[in-house]
């Protein structure tokens, strides 16, 4: 950890921990504007293709559903060939499906295409990896946090910005029909122009790219990562936060998918009325999930690890109660404050996850953060299953994943570290104090 950065300082674009922190949080904010940029459009998509609403939940369960493939996968790539060649591959890959999706005539061409895109929600594993390298433990869960926070941003600005792009589209005298698909364009080409950006300015970790190190002599081998890919699966730490995740980032993705059509159906506002009200939630990333890390942080100073895994466990518990309130609010003003209190408690809950999982297994970092982050897209899936059902509303909905978020607040209790654990953190968060102390002007 000796060129980790040891506090964030956002108006650093030079050196190499912070340059990283820019670019991949920018990077996943591009990503969410790719993957979540049918969203808004839904109610003119549903209407123009003739879906049903069994139809629009598969289309939202696929495009959540092959993100935990693609996490795993990128978990394990990130160990053996470096953040840096894995996020331009995906950022490239993944610009061909968004750009493309306009060419959908039916429901069965369009959810092939939105199961393809769902490969994209990928980039979060890189980031929360890459700013894990990063940065030392005294600031690693903030990093990981804002980083991650300012990308999943982009969720909330594509629910406010797709519909306009489409205004624009329109204001040409393009029809509806060929204006969603052109407006899909825009997303897309961010991507690949992203691509190519990550993969000029960012580096794998502090020291350089593992090729550099490999040449310089201070990695001999190739890191052996099908080994602790295994030894994550084996650790019982890493699927209570897989778990954990998929009730909170989880629930994150499915509200970023059904807010447009809820506050449609629900309240009868207009297309983008309802992306304005539905972008507020993901809008709430710009401090929420930061926030999330911030106090974990903290909390840390005082109390090590257990303190950490004991603000996460009481962040999730509030989110399930807030759950419960926002199914239950009928009036528009009611139900938008229920909607920002929960999405507030979902996002530092977020936050709070990752700020652990930099320390359950240092050796396999990438797989445990492909795993735990493969769990926020499972529990999307299985809360999909729940929203396409024909007899059970949204609000009814929104009420039983509170209780089961309620349910799964106590699994935090199971996440236990060891003394040396707890002793060989606390020695690196003193060193990394220290440092800050001597940058600090006297």
């Amino acid at each position: 950890m000796s060129q980790k950065a040891v506090c964030i300082k956002l108006s650093d674009f030079k050196t190499i921990p912070m340059r990283a922190f820019h670019t991949t949080w920018i990077a996943f904010f591009v990503c969410f504007f790719g993957w979540f940029g049918i969203a808004p459009l839904m109610p003119l998509v549903r209407a123009d293709l003739g879906l049903t609403k069994v139809q629009v939940g598969n289309t939202i369960i696929a495009s959540v559903a092959i993100t935990i493939f693609v996490r795993l996968i990128m978990g394990w790539l990130c160990d053996k060939i470096g953040p840096r060649r894995s996020y331009t591959g995906l950022l490239i890959l993944g610009a061909i499906p968004v750009m493309t999706i306009g060419l959908s005539q039916n429901y069965e061409t369009f959810l092939l295409f939105r199961l393809a895109i769902g490969a994209i929600g990928a980039s979060f594993v890189i980031t929360q990896y890459h700013t894990s390298v990063m940065f030392a433990p005294n600031c690693v869960g903030t990093a990981n946090a804002t980083a991650a926070g300012w990308g999943n941003l982009g969720g909330g600005v594509t629910q406010m910005v797709m519909p306009m792009i489409l205004a624009a589209f329109l204001s040409l005298g393009i029809s509806e029909s060929l204006g969603w698909r052109l407006s899909m364009v825009i997303p897309g080409l961010a991507l690949f122009i992203m691509g190519i950006l990550y993969y000029r300015l960012t580096k794998d970790s502090p020291e350089g790219n593992l090729g550099e190190l490999r040449a310089r002599g201070l990695i001999k081998e190739k890191p052996k990562s099908g080994r602790n890919f295994l030894a994550a699966l084996k650790d019982y730490r890493v699927w209570a936060l897989c778990v954990i995740y998929g009730a909170c980032f989880g629930m994150e993705l499915t509200i970023d998918n059904i807010a447009a059509l809820y506050f449609t159906d629900q309240f009868h506002l207009s297309l983008r009325g309802a992306g304005m009200v539905a972008g507020l939630f993901g809008l709430m990333n710009l401090f929420a999930r930061a926030l999330g890390g911030i106090i974990s942080d903290r909390w840390a100073l005082a109390g090590g690890l257990k303190a950490r895994v004991s603000f996460l466990g009481m962040v999730l518990f509030l989110e399930g109660v807030g759950l419960m309130i926002f199914s239950k609010m009928m009036i528009l003003p009611l139900a938008i404050g229920a909607m920002i209190l929960t999405g507030l408690f979902i996002k530092m809950a977020n936050g709070a996850t990752y700020a652990v999982v930099p320390f359950i297994n240092k050796k396999a970092l990438g797989s445990v953060a492909g795993i735990v982050g493969a769990g926020g897209n499972v529990g999307a899936v299985l809360f999909g299953f729940l929203f396409r059902a024909e007899g059970i509303s949204y609000s009814t909905a929104f009420f039983y994943l509170g209780l089961v978020v309620l349910c799964v607040s106590f699994m935090s209790l199971i996440v236990r570290f060891s003394l040396q654990e707890e002793k060989e953190v606390k020695m690196e968060f003193e060193i990394a104090r220290s440092k800050t102390l001597e940058l600090e002007p006297v």
